[in-house]
């Protein structure tokens, strides 16, 4: 049994309030006297334990009157065992790797500090957990952090927000007052579905083309989780609508190795036929992003129907023929 497992035991059976004998503990721990002396004193000296030797019981127990030092040990907290806190300390290197992930750090930086110090040893250097871990990003756009900074603390304050948003669609920078509902991460970009006053409804805009965002002393307007889910979370991808079609898709019996696997869309439906191909069912209320991944996927899938959503394909290969031609 490693010293992390030990510690682990220990948390769990200060947490449940007991005195704990010296013959209990060489016992269960299965350790020497002079082990357990160590353990107990690293506790103490190392992670601010408030353990105290009760004289009249005979046992160590949680001291519930003193306050650990400094204030920063909570025994029932940040307590795990040697996997999790290597688990931890996978998940932190995923989330440093991440555009967006970088706002956690000031948070995460003194429990990652924490969990080094338990873990002591045991820990991978820093070089060798990015050396063995990768995260590869595609199609992230970069993010104005005080942008996002603002529209995130606006949001959990539920005000509302000025901001000059510089469209895609129709490419034109306007001002809008905002009320923010939720933050979306969606293919590694951020959303922010927000009412917006100009437009008098619901709309979703990409964090990243918000130009300049100002933070109003005035209350943001709510709209029920029901409402937000069925105008933007009913569609396929990010283009939003309350009038949401019904797409049928076949994939090859080959594609259908992958795809099936895949979630394209919450309410998706899917099943194989009787000849191993992939035949799934989705909604959308716009079909632009919805013909971008069909198109991913041709020549090893076919519209079934609607026959609107079969013609838009069909209309982009052909222009991409075309352009093809032009060019030879």
């Amino acid at each position: 049994m490693t010293q992390q497992d030990r510690l682990y035991k220990l948390r769990r059976w200060f947490d449940s309030g007991g005195c704990l004998t010296r013959d209990f503990l060489l016992r269960e721990l299965e350790v020497s006297a002079s082990t357990l002396k160590r353990d107990i004193e690293w506790m103490r000296d190392r992670l601010n334990a408030p353990i105290v030797w009760d004289r009249e019981r005979g046992g160590w127990r949680k001291n519930l009157v003193q306050p650990a030092v400094g204030g920063q040990f909570e025994l029932p907290g940040l307590w795990f065992s040697e996997d999790e806190m290597t688990a931890l300390l996978i998940m932190q290197h995923l989330l440093s790797n991440l555009d967006a992930g970088g706002l956690l750090g000031p948070h995460i930086e003194p429990l990652m500090k924490r969990i080094n110090q338990i873990l002591g040893s045991g820990v991978p250097p820093k070089a060798e957990v990015a050396r063995r871990i990768r995260v590869e990003v595609v199609g992230a756009r970069k993010l104005h952090l005080p942008h996002f900074q603002a529209v995130g603390s606006a949001l959990l304050r539920r005000q509302r927000l000025v901001i000059d948003y510089h469209g895609r669609t129709r490419p034109a920078t306007t001002e809008r007052e905002i009320s923010p509902q939720r933050l979306v991460r969606y293919r590694d970009n951020w959303y922010l579905d927000a009412w917006c006053h100009l437009r008098d409804g619901l709309r979703s805009f990409a964090v990243d083309a918000i130009e300049r965002v100002a933070v109003l002393d005035r209350k943001a307007v709510e709209i029920p989780d029901a409402e937000l889910d069925e105008i933007l979370g009913s569609g396929y991808g990010i283009f939003a609508g309350r009038e949401v079609t019904w797409a049928r898709l076949r994939f090859s019996a080959e594609r259908a190795r992958w795809v099936a696997a895949e979630r394209w869309h919450p309410q998706q439906r899917g099943r194989y036929d009787a000849e191993g191909r992939w035949v799934l069912d989705l909604p959308y209320a716009d079909p632009r992003e919805l013909v971008m991944d069909i198109l991913r996927h041709v020549p090893e899938v076919e519209v079934m129907w609607p026959e609107e959503l079969e013609g838009e394909v069909r209309r982009r290969l052909e222009e991409e023929l075309r352009r093809m031609d032009g060019r030879g």
